[in-house]
């Protein structure tokens, strides 16, 4: 099947888990919406579990993307980290499942697959990529830290790798605590709480 295809089957169970909870979503509804067969999603995705793992692969996926865009959008080190903490709030409070994802707390009306692997016997590459492992809340902590540390050693950031590692870290979880717990009214947002926290622990 065409990528394309693909991405739009991925679009229309998006769409649909918008609406009403994942075990209400009936895969015939998720391939009319996108316009082509249910034997068509099934040969694509196997079963709703299938098309689940690869719209959390897909959503994880645009997460990252996202962190890369926002590491490389300053010139200077504490305002990368700032604007990829400012990422992590803004992606999780607009996708439901990038919170999920990050906090670990994934609600009745989402799908909830298994983290680890599963057996795949898929024809479609983009298939046995996401019924291979997804990301733990852990796992993300440490991808984008490293991440981070990678692109701001690489920028020059005058510190140690390993203090480097530990405010790339920081970062991260002010920002994941925000994503759990996010500020009141009043309360500043994510990229305060950032610089505040940089301001003491210089990049």
């Amino acid at each position: 099947m065409m990528p394309a295809a693909r991405e739009s089957l991925l679009d229309a169970a998006y769409a649909a888990l918008a609406r009403r909870p994942w075990a209400a979503v009936r895969m015939v509804d998720v391939a009319a919406a996108a316009g082509v067969s249910r034997q068509t999603l099934y040969n694509e995705f196997g079963s709703k579990e299938g098309l689940a793992r690869a719209l959390v692969r897909r959503e994880a996926d645009g997460y990252l993307a996202g962190v890369e865009r926002a590491l490389g959008s300053h010139a200077e080190a504490r305002e990368r980290l700032t604007a990829t903490a400012e990422w992590m709030a803004v992606a999780a409070r607009d996708n439901v499942l990038v919170r999920a994802m990050l906090t670990g707390c994934w609600s009745e009306r989402l799908p909830s697959p298994t983290l680890s692997a599963v057996p795949s016997s898929s024809a479609v590459p983009a298939q046995r990529r996401a019924d291979g492992p997804l990301p733990s809340p852990g796992d993300f902590v440490q991808i984008v830290r490293d991440r981070a540390v990678a692109v701001l050693s690489g920028a020059g950031a005058g510190k140690g790798n390993g203090e480097l590692a530990r405010s790339c870290e920081l970062v991260v979880r002010l920002a994941l605590s925000c994503v759990a717990a996010p500020p009141g009214e009043g309360g500043g947002g994510v990229a305060e709480l950032v610089r505040g926290a940089l301001y003491r622990q210089p990049v």
